[in-house]
């Protein structure tokens, strides 16, 4: 017996991250090769957006995916967000010149408020949301708290670019495969302030700060080169991460549906509990597992001394003062 279709809204379905986004889907790397979807596309309504929007969906017909059965294309959150299974929340106000990070979040901030009360009033009982649209911590946190007959848990943004920065990065430091790059964490905010752990990282089974061998480096290149990537894509390609950005995101949706592999953890922003010093109720990336039952957990128990607890202090701050900003839009 075929399965049933998920449905899948994207925000922001005509953008860059997108356009390299749809595809993973409907070909079915996000949810699995036997698993058949139908995609929600969501877009601004702006008669320029929506043309663009009819190009993408012309383009994804021409693809003939198997597993696509239909497509809905809408400006109307209401409509776009009925009866969906998961809300990719991709699509977000970017920052303008001169715009500070405050001024972004309290731009971004009404936008995930009619997100969050759509997904509660229209979707699927069982919904779960992903943000990748920044400043994405606060902008789920909003989301979240307009969405009260959603539980907390089904709620997440995405640091998993982040992971496989610092990923690659190790890797090519080392000299060897991303694949010998295990158990890299991303903590706190999705910004400058984010944590990429390397003591607890390993590299071929070994402690990747063993193997490198270099704490200098560790504690000021990577750190500023995974913090930074971003911006350095930007000088680079005049655009911001679209591809890479779009992998993440299948790759963050698989670390929640499939169990984690043994002894492994992943890097996803989650509701804070309290763990590792970070306020309860602030979402912040936290490494997570997530068993046979398909439901997530923290990894607890974790040594964070001297450096990286500084800096995860740092960004915890940050996020505390974020949610401060935002305060009147929570419930």
């Amino acid at each position: 017996m075929s399965k049933k279709p998920l449905r899948v809204a994207v925000t922001g379905a005509a953008g860059n991250i997108g356009y390299a986004l749809l595809p993973r889907i409907a070909s079915g790397q996000m949810f699995g090769p036997d698993q058949p979807v139908i995609l929600h596309l969501i877009e601004i309504p702006v008669d320029k957006a929506m043309a663009a929007l009819k190009g993408v969906a012309m383009e994804m017909e021409d693809c003939a995916f198997p597993l696509l059965q239909d497509m809905v294309l809408t400006s109307d959150i209401n409509e776009g967000f009925k009866d969906v299974n998961w809300a990719l929340l991709v699509g977000s106000k970017p920052r303008g010149p001169g715009m500070q990070r405050g001024d972004l979040i309290r731009e971004n901030g009404p936008i995930f408020v009619g997100q969050g009360r759509a997904i509660n009033d229209h979707a699927s009982s069982d919904v779960r949301v992903a943000v990748v649209g920044n400043p994405c911590n606060t902008n789920a946190l909003i989301a979240m708290n307009s969405a009260p007959d959603v539980p907390d848990d089904r709620f997440s943004a995405m640091t998993r670019l982040d992971q496989n920065r610092a990923q690659a990065q190790l890797a090519n430091k080392a000299g060897v495969p991303v694949s010998a790059v295990e158990n890299v964490i991303i903590w706190g905010n999705h910004s400058a302030t984010q944590v990429p752990d390397y003591e607890h990282a390993t590299i071929q089974g070994e402690p990747a700060a063993s193997v490198i061998g270099d704490l200098n480096w560790l504690q000021n290149d990577f750190f500023s080169r995974v913090q930074k990537r971003g911006a350095e894509i930007i000088e680079a390609r005049g655009l911001s991460s679209a591809m890479s950005a779009a992998n993440a995101l299948v790759d963050h949706v698989r670390d929640l549906i499939e169990p984690t592999p043994h002894g492994q953890w992943k890097s996803v922003c989650v509701r804070s509990d309290g763990s590792y010093n970070v306020p309860e109720g602030l979402i912040s990336s936290f490494p997570i597992r997530v068993g046979a039952n398909h439901h997530w957990h923290i990894v607890h128990g974790l040594e964070m001394e001297g450096f990286l607890a500084d800096k995860l202090q740092a960004s915890a701050d940050e996020l505390v003062g974020e949610r401060e900003t935002v305060a009147d839009l929570l419930r």
